[in-house]
């Protein structure tokens, strides 16, 4: 697998379980990549639905994709604090073209006081039947909330305490 390279501007391709694309981010800066982590930022960035809509993102981002773990995690710097958006998803590849994974619908959003709320189950139950999600990748999925909610209590590795601006910080020197 290719590795994405420190500074380098990638697109990020979101997919849905039966290939479909599902969004696409314009325009990530790599801050550190490896075979099994790749950490960017962004801030303003156009992002495309599967529909052809599009829209720009509103606040700084640090995104955080492994690829041995099923779930990624954005952190979005705001006024008030950093919200974290987890998706609960395939593990990343990287093929030169762009950052991949499989969106699972399932979300955990995370408030600036590290509370958070579960998201989107009614989508994965009509999406899990829909495209036949196999009960091993359901088992997974369940087990990597599990996981990402025991990152977030104990407030470890995306979530520990200056992750994102420690990356931020090094995005903004990538910017100029």
């Amino acid at each position: 697998m290719a590795t994405p390279r420190e500074g380098e501007s990638i697109q990020i391709h979101s997919y849905k379980h039966n290939g479909h694309i599902h969004r696409v981010w314009d325009e990530t800066i790599v801050l550190k990549g490896t075979n099994n982590i790749v950490i960017g930022g962004n801030d303003h960035t156009i992002v495309t639905e599967s529909d052809g809509r599009t829209w720009i993102t509103r606040e700084p981002a640090i995104c955080y994709f492994h690829a041995k773990q099923w779930f990624n995690v954005i952190g979005m710097l705001r006024t008030d604090g950093i919200y974290y958006y987890c998706n609960i998803s395939s593990p990343f590849v990287y093929d030169q073209e762009a950052l991949k994974y499989i969106d699972y619908d399932l979300d955990i959003k995370v408030f600036p006081d590290m509370s958070y709320i579960l998201l989107d189950e009614d989508e994965y139950e009509q999406h899990s039947k829909k495209m036949h999600y196999p009960e091993v990748i359901d088992k997974i999925l369940w087990r990597n909330v599990e996981h990402l909610i025991h990152l977030i209590r104990h407030r470890q590795g995306p979530f520990s305490p200056n992750f994102v601006n420690k990356w931020y910080k090094k995005y903004l020197a990538h910017r100029g």
